[in-house]
């Protein structure tokens, strides 16, 4: 079960919007019963001062729920069906199972064909006592494209920061950007000890027809 809202208010100081969704899930996991739950809340502002930019700033939150106890009769991590992990997290360290994240977002978008992001979040585990999870899920026969590690009871997965830009070059062609830098939390290092921080940077072109 799921629903969200959205709205928008024109104020003195600019465009005011929010956004709030939330998802429960019930059901049976294998044996278990499963109940877990999603939620997200979003607020954002579009200032009136320099109208050539139009920066819009954004602040958010999102909770997916984890498992707090391995051996009893329930599972409680949501679940966040087949999905690529792209479209929430760019870097994909993580999916939405079992992670709790904060973030602020600054978008500029100077004219029409061009628009640049960045954004700095922290991410941690929703709950100690669960894994930390990634893969999109449905391209590995074995793990069914998930994997789940445990952090030892630690839940800071990293401190993220990146930059974006996306230029429409014309009306089917395009072209982006991505650089990212994440710095590895106390569940990161309790995995992969001595970690250093990680960077993913890509190219990307894409063609409409």
């Amino acid at each position: 079960l799921g629903a969200h809202a959205l709205w928008a208010r024109a104020t003195p100081v600019g465009t005011v919007d929010g956004v709030a969704w939330g998802a429960w899930q019930a059901g049976d996991w294998g044996r278990l019963d499963h109940r877990a739950a999603a939620g997200a809340l979003e607020l954002g502002l579009q200032p009136a001062l320099l109208p050539s930019l139009r920066p819009w700033l954004r602040v958010w939150a999102f909770h997916g729920g984890g498992d707090r106890d391995a051996g009893d009769a329930r599972h409680g991590t949501f679940f966040n069906g087949l999905p690529t992990p792209r479209p929430f997290a760019r870097f994909p360290f993580h999916n939405l199972m079992n992670v709790s994240q904060r973030a602020v977002t600054l978008a500029l978008r100077p004219g029409t064909r061009l628009a640049l992001r960045g954004d700095l979040s922290s991410v941690r585990l929703a709950s100690a006592s669960d894994l930390w999870y990634a893969g999109g899920g449905a391209f590995e026969r074995a793990s069914f494209g998930y994997a789940g590690r445990p952090t030892g009871g630690a839940r800071a997965l990293a401190t993220l920061a990146d930059l974006s830009a996306d230029l429409r070059l014309s009306p089917r062609l395009g072209l982006a950007a991505y650089v990212a830098r994440a710095a590895a939390g106390d569940a990161v290092r309790a995995v992969y000890p001595g970690t250093r921080p990680a960077w993913l940077s890509y190219v990307e072109l894409d063609v409409r027809r």
